[in-house]
């Protein structure tokens, strides 16, 4: 029954992402979280645990994302190269801070961070695009502060990478394709770090390596890349607009939840 739920829950994750064009770690994040409570895990690590999982998932899921962008040759391969070293870093690096987090702070974290994304989807992501390119530093420097913040909050980075390309000068298709293969490394080098960082914890349930829970991976797997094909094609026939401002709803109220439990 538990393992039918991630089933769900990927194909949810899955058909939202295809919807909005978000990563699933917006929605996989919190309903690991509601889930590994209702399975009883401890509050010190369930948060940790939704997070490292939700990064593990999103290695695989990416793949089928990047393929479809290169494909359309939206994917600007040099300015992913320069922003990838420290995409790598900075991801290490945010699985060390999230983990000197107690579980408490590092929900709280994310509750705020919901909230604010919930204020930016209802009102909409426009970023205006640059007028010129940033020097290689920059992308260095911005790769590592996007791979920090994205495998602290167990996301694959879209939200931050795609705003900060576009004022590179990269078109919204370069930008979006750019962003999903930036996801990628994001992912890998998150999942990774948190199982390394994970090991030793008593409190871990079986069928974990460090924070990263195989049964909650293999089912999301499963169902969210045959649902985000469904979901993209859902977007061409349901209103945009209204759907991303129910998703605000949903994650207000996910926020407001993190914080006040």
């Amino acid at each position: 029954m538990v393992f039918l739920s991630y089933l769900i829950l990927g194909a949810l994750a899955g058909t939202l992402a295809g919807l909005f064009g978000i990563g699933g770690g917006l929605i996989i994040v919190p309903a690991l979280v509601f889930s590994f409570e209702i399975q009883g895990l401890p509050s010190d690590i369930l948060t940790h645990l939704a997070v490292g999982t939700s990064l593990a998932t999103i290695a695989v899921t990416s793949l089928s994302s990047i393929r479809a962008h290169h494909a359309k040759g939206s994917v600007c391969w040099p300015i992913f190269l320069l922003m990838t070293i420290g995409i790598l870093l900075g991801a290490w690096f945010g699985v060390y801070t999230a983990i000197q987090m107690t579980g408490e702070v590092l929900r709280k974290t994310i509750g705020i961070f919901a909230i604010l994304m919930a204020i930016k989807m209802w009102i909409g992501f426009k970023v205006r695009e640059g007028s010129h390119i940033p020097s290689r530093p920059t992308f260095f420097s911005a790769g590592i502060f996007i791979g920090w913040a994205s495998t602290i909050f167990g996301i694959g980075g879209g939200t931050l990478s795609v705003p900060f390309l576009r004022k590179s000068n990269l078109q919204m298709p370069e930008a979006v394709g750019t962003s999903a293969a930036c996801g990628l490394p994001i992912a890998l080098m998150g999942a990774l770090a948190n199982m390394l960082m994970g090991q030793g914890n008593d409190q871990l349930p079986a069928m974990t390596t460090g924070y990263v829970y195989w049964p909650a991976f293999l089912g999301i797997v499963l169902t969210s890349m045959l649902f985000a094909r469904y979901g993209a094609r859902l977007a061409h026939h349901l209103s945009a607009e209204r759907l991303q401002k129910l998703f605000a709803v949903f994650l207000l109220l996910v926020g407001v939840e993190f914080l006040i439990l």
